[in-house]
């Protein structure tokens, strides 16, 4: 089999080129990554050297390629399916590259930095800069509600990268500051990605492992 993608299930940033994959039924080679074993970690870290995943192997073009926005970009120019997850049209492409960016900047990092203070020793945790993120999250909220007005997805009417970005975003982001009942939209799409089949696969393979997620209980 010509790809393989390097992961792990539990991953937010892995899930966006999972969701690419299968939005396309596109053959791959799933590469579970451990990095909490020796074994495991020595040899990813042969094909990312950052240690980051994911990572998608491309044997029949002899091609590594490295982060989430990257790998569906690749996916989108090399092996393109029914969903254009990348448009032509250049101005929309823009478009959905921005909305890419916004939901790994502004709702992943803040989201991550919520979760990494959880997972610190008691002595390390920095409160100040949890509470930060908590406002960036709550602002970028308020920024998707008026977005989503009048929207299916995050670039229109058609599934893309977007889309992809904005389904781990949003499903870790609510599980850290809940939506509540100020953001009506922003709560809406979020149940369209959670209904998406290529989602719903992707939550389903991750389930074994939500026992790890710090947030799994509150």
């Amino acid at each position: 089999m010509s790809l393989t993608l390097h992961f792990h299930p539990l991953a937010s940033f892995c899930w966006k080129p999972l969701i690419a994959l299968y939005e396309n039924g596109t053959s791959f080679e799933p590469m579970f990554v451990d990095l909490g074993d020796e074994a495991s970690r020595t040899a990813f870290l042969k094909v990312s050297p950052t240690g980051k995943m994911p990572a998608l192997r491309d044997d029949a073009r002899d091609r590594t390629v490295l982060e989430s926005t990257i790998v569906v970009e690749y996916l989108a120019a090399h092996y393109p399916g029914s969903v254009e997850l990348v448009p032509a049209d250049i101005d929309l492409a823009l478009q959905v590259r921005q909305a890419d960016r916004f939901y790994d900047l502004y709702v992943q990092h803040p989201m991550q930095k919520i979760v990494g203070d959880r997972l610190r020793p008691k002595d390390k945790t920095d409160p100040f800069g949890v509470e930060e993120a908590r406002a960036q999250l709550r602002n970028s909220y308020a920024i998707i509600e008026q977005e989503m007005q009048g929207k299916t997805w995050a670039a229109g009417d058609t599934f893309t990268l977007a889309d992809c970005a904005a389904s781990p975003a949003l499903f870790y982001a609510n599980k850290v500051e809940p939506f509540g009942d100020k953001f009506p939209a922003v709560s809406r799409y979020h149940d369209r990605l959670l209904a998406r089949p290529s989602f719903v696969r992707v939550i389903e393979e991750a389930g074994p492992y939500f026992k790890f997620f710090p947030y799994n209980n509150g």
